[in-house]
């Protein structure tokens, strides 16, 4: 018993030592952004590496998650003989939950992965101890572009990608189930509330803030070559989509109870 005891104590303070460490690693990059220099060309290019080619992957995840849940919808509701709620259903699925999630998801894994793996690379082959030897900050250099970009970048992208989601959802009700166009559409704009679409933005800028939280600490804490770099790449994406999912979670209570 006691040695059990000891295992959960063991695993309990280094749940809270990892803890403190990410906290203090988020709080050590924002506060180098309290004074200057800054670096604006380094927030934009991390705000088009992130924001316009990752808008295949979530445009394209958007459009057939709306689509199949449309059809489930249907399934699921004709049991009941409330067809006419699946224009709410999938609008208030896709904006308030799916298209956050979803585009966050997509987005650790293949923004975090890489931020993890540009990073740990750039630890290896002390490029960073470079960086601090000319005098450069590699929070300020490194990690606060991608924060800077990570909590601006998924709004926009869950826009688009409600909207993709939305219309998905519409073809298959239209061309599929046969539903009157002007009737979705009617029902869509009147259960749509702004406080829908407000909270799934809030969840993507914190769902963004993470993924690029954990692709910076993972990263820049990674050691041991190449194969340190590969774990930093895959503890990254893990990491972040569990936290999206605990976060997720939170935020909806918040909102919604």
């Amino acid at each position: 018993m006691m040695g059990f005891l000891a295992s959960v104590g063991a695993l309990a303070l280094t749940f809270l030592a990892g803890t403190g460490r990410l906290a203090l690693f988020a709080a050590r990059a924002l506060a180098a952004g309290l004074a200057p220099p800054y670096y604006p060309r380094l927030i934009v290019r991390q705000f088009v590496y992130m924001g316009y080619y990752s808008l295949p992957v979530v445009g394209m995840t958007a459009l057939f998650t709306g689509m199949v849940l449309a059809l489930q919808s249907y399934t699921a509701s004709s049991r009941f003989n409330a067809e006419s709620t699946v224009a709410t259903i999938v609008v208030l699925s896709i904006t308030r939950e799916l298209g956050p999630v979803i585009a966050g998801l997509m987005v650790a894994g293949r923004v975090g992965a890489a931020m993890a793996a540009e990073i740990g690379t750039m630890r290896v082959t002390e490029q960073i101890d470079a960086l601090t030897t000319l005098s450069t900050d590699p929070l300020r250099y490194l990690v606060l572009p991608r924060l800077v970009a990570g909590l601006l970048t998924l709004p926009l992208l869950v826009i688009i990608a409600d909207i993709i989601g939305v219309f998905g959802g519409y073809l298959v009700a239209i061309y599929k189930l046969d539903f009157n166009a002007v009737s979705y559409l009617t029902q869509t704009q009147q259960y749509l509330k702004t406080n829908d679409v407000v909270s799934g933005l809030v969840k993507a800028a914190v769902f963004g803030f993470i993924v690029a939280l954990m692709g910076c600490y993972q990263g820049y804490h990674s050691r041991g070559g190449a194969e340190g770099v590969g774990q930093a790449t895959t503890y990254a994406v893990v990491s972040a989509s569990i936290l999206i999912l605990i976060s997720d979670y939170f935020l909806t209570q918040a909102f919604f109870t």
